[in-house]
């Protein structure tokens, strides 16, 4: 099969690293004789007309390495489960193979996580020519060592942390501080870590609240007998990821709406912990939901770099005619190693923290960390 024009997407949240991978994909794949066309909010673009993809050259895309974000817009569409008239939701996904052949694309690449790489995996398996580019915030897709965004959102989150620091140890406060992470908490553990947080809560390993109480008494004691004290803590940290609970709990949920993946959207963990602090202990907590900022901004240069890169393998791979698989990424980013791996590997599985080996279930914390 020669493959002569391509259309890209990008699928599912934004992250920082989706510009540059769109760069790179471009840029290699002119150099082998290949047009790309831009596919505006991932898979929506390939259900209902006008389709307009965007041709991108290299002109068009030279400076798109330093923007955060996707240019080419984002949805959570998913093509086997889309509402119709009825708000039913029924599959379309053959529309998405009819409609791909209309643009005269000879193969498409998709740049998302579980959910965006899923459908394209579903695809490929339904003959669609398709190569897959990882990106999340969360890093939590199975078959790969990094993701695109992840680098660039712990420096947006470990920055948050550092400066809640000034508050609470102005205000004597117990700071809760709620970053993303559904069902893995590489966010939360790291940036944590990295913003010297007292405490770090993973969707990984259920929390108990006795414990939490434990630990913030092991720091700050009786705070009001000191509150002057320099020699002595007045204020803790905490970085609870979003999709953490505890043992007589359930998942926060910000309300009942679901997704078109079947996700409730999550949210307030960090605002029922400090309340139960201010109910159960002498502690003034405070809460805060760090959101979408966390992933905005530009990419950072880990992000920039492993964009390009993964664009570049991405568009070997097209003319190659590796189909069906997604760009993996192995050992410490940047100086990784990429390859290829089957694009089903992402269908039902999720990249948790390995708890036994990196989280210490007493002390909720990076295990040989002292704090």
């Amino acid at each position: 099969m020669t493959v002569k024009r391509i259309g890209v997407l990008t699928g599912g949240g934004d992250a920082p690293g989706l510009n540059p991978a769109i760069k790179g994909l471009v840029y290699r794949a002119s150099e082998r004789g290949i047009e790309t066309v831009g596919l505006s909010d991932g898979w929506l673009s390939l259900l209902d007309p006008p389709f307009d993809p965007v041709p991108l050259e290299r002109s068009t895309v030279r400076r798109w390495d330093r923007d955060g974000g996707t240019n080419l817009g984002s949805s959570r569409t998913n093509p086997f489960k889309t509402p119709n008239a009825l708000g039913e939701r029924i599959d379309r996904s053959s529309e998405v193979i009819a409609n791909i052949e209309k643009l005269g694309l000879d193969a498409i690449v998709a740049c998302g996580g579980e959910d965006t790489l899923g459908v394209a995996a579903r695809l490929s398996q339904m003959g669609l020519a398709i190569i897959g580019i990882p990106k999340t915030i969360d890093k939590d897709l199975a078959g790969t060592d990094y993701t695109l965004g992840f680098d660039s959102a712990l420096r947006n989150v470990t920055e948050v942390i550092e400066r809640a620091r000034t508050p609470a140890g102005s205000h004597g406060w117990v700071q809760v501080i709620e970053v993303m992470g559904r069902h893995s908490g590489h966010l939360a553990l790291w940036s944590g870590v990295a913003g010297q947080a007292d405490i770090i809560l993973l969707p990984e390993h259920a929390f108990r609240y006795e414990n939490v109480y434990r630990l913030l008494n092991d720091k700050l004691g009786d705070s009001t007998s000191h509150p002057r004290d320099p020699q002595h803590p007045r204020y803790s940290v905490i970085v609870v990821a979003e999709g953490a609970y505890a043992e007589d709990g359930e998942l926060i949920i910000m309300d009942d709406r679901h997704d078109a993946f079947g996700h409730a959207r999550l949210g307030g963990v960090a605002e029922v912990l400090s309340r139960r602090i201010l109910s159960d202990t002498s502690y003034e907590a405070r809460s805060v939901i760090l959101g979408h900022p966390q992933r905005g901004g530009p990419p950072s240069p880990v992000d920039r770099i492993m964009g390009l890169m993964f664009g570049a393998r991405a568009a070997d791979a097209v003319a190659e005619g590796e189909f069906g698989n997604m760009v993996s990424s192995r050992g410490v980013a940047p100086a990784c190693d990429l390859s290829l791996v089957d694009i089903s590997m992402v269908l039902g599985k999720i990249d948790t923290v390995d708890v036994s080996r990196l989280y210490d279930t007493e002390r909720y914390h990076l295990k040989g960390i002292g704090m």
